[in-house]
């Protein structure tokens, strides 16, 4: 063998299918190493693909992809598969204005089946493929590779039912069973997976001490065991998978590659739904990732040989304000709950779940769930408050009308991630919140402008006898101390933040500084609004009557949007100024910063001072509504 890195060597899966099986060990060492130099110079989700190299390598090295199609639950354990599938150099970019995505993406690659920012939809979209390939006549392998915490989704299992009663389908299932999502994997379906694991564990230990003196006799002893267990006889009898009509087969050791390559090739031979369940660990062969793979889950950019350092504090983020707040209104009322759908650390609730732990509830990936979880909490006399970002609202959609807004119930939604996340790309942001709330009767939905103003409003939610919103964006805000008081603001009522002439800018939430930074170069107004719905109309009408020219200014979709509301109130009068609103085109935004992305789309304080310009009524454009 020559001594050359391997990896070079790799441009396609064909290339790594031309490799001795003897080779891929090596080959695993040098993907894991140019993963951990590589995120540490982008950023990037770092723990979750170092525990999927050796089982992604051993995916493409058994099957004929992209003709049989490989589809990944979620993007965090991909980064293994576009390397190896011709975007090593294009690794630089990741996550990057103009680079490639953090997650697969079918415009991308044509290795990349089905884009996967939202976790759980990786068995239905294989199914679908599997069901073509069959309908078609078609030799063709479907593989779902899915995580533990990603199962306890009700979607996962509504495919699995559905794919158990399918004839003639081949499809297989393989179970990344690292103990882990973003946060530790809750549940009764954690508990099932650990039982399996038990009798996997005690074995291995048995072994070891038994056979430790002899090692090659313990080498043997160990691919015996897995071999036994795994291949011969499908997994024990009536498991959760077989009652589904799955053949189950494992857990195996997920980072064995001479284990992996057979078993999957056997599988591959198998008709019918398949169900692998391989174990691996978040952050192998980064000792730091291993020891804390929550940390290392997503990093920003860091000396990998020195590891991530402590945050330097300054000013909080929307997020650590939201957890401030939730803890103290906590202590002061015993009705509060706090719910999360598998977001504990993202969504700021770390120290709410050590103080408050009989209140504290991680649902799991189970967004719906944690919607009428709430309510059904609500209707008993709590004060649920449910925190989610935004994109994962999306999912929920029918619980918050059907059974919070309709029944008028006191929930709480802290929305966090609202309006343009960066890095994360198009699946993650939270560009839609406003237009699919805004909509929904009984709703509250509220925007703030600072920090201060964020605890203010989720207080003003709380207090609330209703559903009421919170949308706040990602990251630190302008700086605005908040003041320790639980204060609530008067329902439905903005404010002016500057006095100028013949433009009012009304800024709604994180539009509210840029608008402030632009009114001194255009002499405008700023209204800061604070509430979509309900919108503070007799504001609208002051400032109608007063100027030539109002803007509203969002960071949401322009399409039925804050700005939509506006337009609604205007409507109400007798006469009227020109309308120009400002949000987010109809299109996906793409990844790269958040600055990056606003300013590309005209929501930094130079495209709003350029929007107004062009749209002044001292130009020759007619006069009517504009959108942009």
């Amino acid at each position: 063998m020559s001594d050359a890195p391997l990896l070079d060597r790799i441009d396609s899966p064909a290339d790594l299918r031309a490799l001795e099986r003897a080779e891929l060990p090596k080959l695993a060492e040098e993907l894991r190493a140019f993963l951990i130099e590589s995120v540490a110079k982008t950023g990037g989700h770092l723990s979750s693909n170092l525990g999927t190299v050796e089982l992604t390598i051993a995916l493409h090295y058994v099957f004929n992809t992209p003709e049989d199609r490989i589809v990944w639950d979620v993007g965090h354990q991909a980064y293994s598969h576009k390397i190896l599938t011709g975007r090593r150099e294009a690794m630089a970019g990741l996550r990057r204005l103009g680079g490639i995505s953090g997650f697969p993406k079918r415009s991308e690659s044509e290795y990349d089946t089905f884009v996967a920012g939202h976790s759980s939809t990786s068995i239905s979209a294989a199914l679908g493929m599997a069901v073509a390939a069959r309908d078609r006549g078609e030799q063709r392998a479907a593989i779902a590779v899915i995580g533990d915490g990603a199962m306890s989704a009700g979607m996962a299992f509504e495919a699995l039912n559905n794919a158990g009663d399918m004839k003639g389908v081949n499809l297989l299932v393989i179970l990344n069973d690292n103990e882990m999502s973003i946060s530790p994997p809750v549940g009764a379906l954690s508990n099932i997976l650990a039982r399996l694991m038990t009798p996997y564990d005690a074995a291995r230990r048995i072994g070891k001490k038994v056979l430790g003196v002899a090692p090659p006799v313990a080498e043997l002893a160990r691919k015996v065991e897995e071999y036994a267990k795994g291949m011969i006889a499908p997994g024990s009898p009536g498991t959760l998978f077989e009652e589904f009509g799955f053949h189950y087969y494992g857990p195996v050791d997920g980072h064995d590659l001479d284990l992996l390559v057979p078993m999957l090739q056997n599988l591959k031979r198998y008709e019918g739904p398949q169900f692998l369940h391989v174990v691996t660990r978040k952050g192998h062969g980064y000792k730091l990732a291993e020891a804390d793979p929550v940390r290392y889950h997503g990093v920003g950019q860091f000396d990998h040989r020195e590891g991530l350092k402590e945050s330097a504090g300054g000013k909080p983020t929307y997020t650590e304000v939201f957890g401030d707040w939730l803890c103290d209104v906590a202590a002061q009322n015993e009705r509060v709950v706090g719910i999360t759908p598998a977001m504990c650390e993202g969504s700021g609730l770390t120290r709410f779940a050590r103080e408050f732990p009989d209140r504290y509830h991680d649902v799991g990936i189970a967004e719906q769930h944690a919607l009428t979880f709430a309510a059904g909490l609500a209707c008993e006399g709590y004060r649920p408050v449910v925190a989610i970002y935004s994109t994962f609202l999306q999912r929920a959609y029918d619980q918050l009308i059907h059974d919070i807004a309709l029944q008028n119930l006191p929930v709480t939604l802290a929305i966090d991630r609202g309006g343009l996340v960066g890095a994360d790309g198009s699946t993650h942001q939270g560009a839609f919140d406003l237009s699919f709330l805004a909509c929904v009767p009984n709703m509250v939905v509220m925007t703030p402008a600072d920090e201060n103003e964020c605890r203010q409003m989720l207080t003003t939610a709380l207090e609330h006898d209703g559903p009421a919103a919170v949308r706040y964006p990602r990251g630190r805000g302008p700086g605005v101390a908040p003041e320790k008081a639980l204060r609530a603001l008067p329902l439905g009522r903005g404010e002016i933040r500057r006095k100028g002439k013949k433009t009012a800018l009304l800024a709604f939430g994180s539009m509210v500084a840029p608008a402030l930074e632009a009114a001194e170069t255009l002499d405008a107004t700023v209204a800061n609004m604070r509430f979509v719905k309900p919108l503070d109309a007799a504001l609208v009408a002051e400032l109608a009557r007063e100027h030539e020219l109002l803007v509203s200014i969002e960071e949401n979709a322009v399409i039925g949007g804050a700005g939509a509301e506006v337009a609604r109130a205007l409507d109400a009068l007798p006469t009227r100024p020109r309308l120009l609103r400002l949000g987010l085109p109809d299109r996906f935004i793409e990844h790269g910063e958040q600055r990056q992305l606003l300013a590309a789309v005209g929501l930094d304080a130079s495209g709003i001072i350029a929007a107004v310009r062009a749209a002044h009524p001292d130009n020759e454009r007619p006069p009517r509504e504009q959108s942009k």
